[in-house]
């Protein structure tokens, strides 16, 4: 590497760690399932360990352990077809694709076909749309293909996902692709960490800041201090502590644990990605990733967004986006030099996933320093908040007017004694999405500590640490879908469901409840309704709905772009409407994987 990485002072010896071996990856390389021709082909698009692809319409895939090592210590992975990532599966539009797929695991496994239409029974969720593939055991999952695009699977069992069990699906259109480019290239981003993940979990439980070295320290203080003067740097830091909160708390992990992927590659190993200068290269950006944002940019290089979440929109062009776990974002780049760095950094400014577009193998370019780390503000906290003891007079004046024009909840305000777990709106006037946070009796205990009454509506917010860095940054506001919604119609009701959460005691809800305290969302087949996510947290959650499309809108109402994984920042209310034309039951959940596993997660029933 030809870059210092930021490192926190705890982890100066980390430096492999972050980077990973050179060599890191899967041990036993790629199955017999996969042919030498497509091997061929893999190789041939790049350096590094090949990611194989498969063409058609009949696919057996095999699911079993496989030894790995991107650190230097050796782990158990769970591999496709022998391969980490998965194979790539190409389908076209329209066709119908038999998928056989094959556990030799000692454990139960599933695959989920993230973003795609198709039959509830289809979807992949053991517990909501099939019971599971048991050890020995061969489902077959059987569907015709209803649209086109950059997609990904991965399994929703065990937390396989997070230990190698994911890999890309590009849909070619029926009529021949839209998006002219001379070459594409897929970047499947992850992460790994060398943790026994219910480990991982523990830990958190006892200490939510466990993988965070970056608290608060008296030099922050004093540079408070000299900026803001002392009442005020005191005020701030009363605020956190009340609030038992830490400005810093980004994300549950970091590099401390993780190794940051890029199709499987430690950023050590370099996976490079070839083109002729001049060309029109498409790239296919995936966030496979179980805990990690990550903010894409490749220094040198404007990137094109022409699609998110498999679906084409009005072409804009910026410096960098950030993609959440469960995301999809295609852009076209014209390189000119012989090399450039696609640099994906994690949103906490911890580590890094990288990789080369490059004229030949074995180039690189120069790989950036990562961004400072930003703490979050009252931009993020924006809204009445109820801590249990904390009060007006304990934020003083400073503090108050760094709420801007927030009220406070103390528990006996707004919606305290509603007894349901979704708030549901039915009226005459639905043009614009409500802005009053309607909160559940069930926000008021022990599994939540904070609740935000004025929740801040804008999608023009690139979120925390992307605010002014002097780069152009992608946002939701940004994103206009091509052709508009699939259906013309208002919504008919309003659904309000708050993500909410509990730092210390590092639980994660939807409404106060987790998935097994909670009720299924209840749909009208047929019906067009509007729902609002409301963020009671500090964290982004990406919520992914399964079975439906998230056609998103902005604060009056206007349609803005259709997605199936919806990214929801601190204290923001997001609303979209949704086409409840899929009979079943699906699956509705952060796509954080812990998050989910803690409980932020609903089931919801089409009929």
């Amino acid at each position: 590497m030809n870059s210092p990485l930021y490192l926190p002072a705890s982890a100066h010896g980390r430096r492999r760690f972050v980077q990973g071996l050179a060599a890191g990856g899967a041990l036993l390389g790629l199955s017999p399932f996969t042919s030498s021709a497509l091997l061929r082909e893999a190789r041939a698009a790049g350096a590094g360990p090949a990611v194989p692809e498969l063409r058609g319409t009949e696919f057996h895939l095999e699911v079993s352990e496989l030894p790995v090592n991107y650190t230097g210590n050796p782990r158990l992975g769970v591999a496709i077809n022998g391969s980490i990532p998965a194979p790539t599966l190409r389908w076209r539009e329209g066709d119908e694709v038999t998928l056989r797929v094959t556990n030799h695991l000692r454990q139960d496994t599933s695959i989920h076909w993230h973003g795609i239409i198709l039959p509830y029974p289809m979807d992949g969720v053991p517990g909501i749309s099939f019971a599971g593939i048991a050890p020995g055991a061969t489902f077959t999952y059987r569907f015709k293909v209803a649209q086109s695009g950059t997609y990904w699977y991965h399994s929703h069992s065990n937390m396989q996902e997070a230990v190698g069990m994911y890999g890309a699906i590009i849909v070619e259109p029926r009529g021949g692709e839209r998006i002219r480019a001379d070459r594409e290239h897929v970047v499947l981003l992850s992460d790994w960490t060398d943790e026994d993940l219910m480990t991982v979990m523990h830990k958190l439980k006892v200490h939510s800041a466990y993988y965070n070295h970056h608290q608060p320290t008296v030099v922050d203080f004093f540079r408070d201090v000299s900026d803001e003067g002392l009442k005020a740097a005191l005020d701030k830091r009363r605020m956190w502590n009340e609030m038992r909160m830490s400005p810093t708390d980004l994300g549950d992990l970091s590099a401390d644990t993780l190794t940051y992927l890029m199709n499987g590659t430690t950023p050590a190993g370099n996976w490079t990605g070839l083109f002729r200068p001049g060309e029109r290269v498409r790239l296919r950006f995936i966030n496979g990733s179980a805990h990690t944002f990550y903010d894409v940019r490749i220094p040198g290089l404007k990137l094109t967004i022409v699609q998110t979440d498999g679906v084409d929109v009005e072409p804009v062009t910026v410096d960098e986006f950030r993609c959440g776990p469960g995301e999809t974002y295609d852009a076209l780049v014209q390189p000119r030099d012989e090399a450039y760095t696609v640099f994906a950094q994690s949103m906490e400014r911890t580590g890094y996933a990288r990789g080369t577009l490059a004229v030949r193998v074995g180039l690189q370019a120069e790989v950036p320093a990562l961004d400072r780390r930003v703490w979050l503000s009252m931009t993020d906290m924006m809204g009445g908040m109820d801590h249990g003891s904390m009060d007006h007079g304990s934020l003083g004046q400073e503090g108050m007017a760094g709420m801007g024009h927030a009220g406070m909840n103390h528990g006996d305000q707004g919606m305290a004694g509603m007894n349901h777990g979704v708030h549901v709106m039915a009226s005459d006037a639905l043009a614009r999405p409500s802005t009053a946070a309607r909160h559940a009796r069930t926000e008021y205990g022990p599994s939540t500590d904070m609740r935000v009454d004025t929740a801040r509506t804008n999608l023009d917010d690139p979120g925390v640490g992307l605010r002014d860095n002097g780069r152009r940054v992608l946002t939701l506001a940004d994103l206009r879908t091509l052709g508009g919604p699939l259906d013309p119609r208002g919504p008919e009701r309003e659904i309000e469901l708050h993500l909410t959460g509990h730092m210390e005691r590092y639980t994660w809800s939807l409404d106060g409840l987790a998935f097994g305290q909670s009720t299924p969302v209840r749909m009208n087949y047929g019906e067009r309704l509007r729902v609002i996510l409301h963020n009671d947290t500090m964290m982004t959650h990406p919520m992914h709905l399964h079975g439906l499309w998230s056609e998103l809108e902005d604060a009056e109402g206007r349609f803005v772009a259709r997605k199936h994984t919806l990214p929801v920042q601190p204290a923001q209310r997001v609303s979209f409407l949704v086409t409840a034309d899929a009979l079943g039951r699906w699956a509705w959940h952060c796509h954080l994987m812990l998050h989910m596993h803690a409980g932020m997660f609903r089931e919801v029933v089409v009929a």
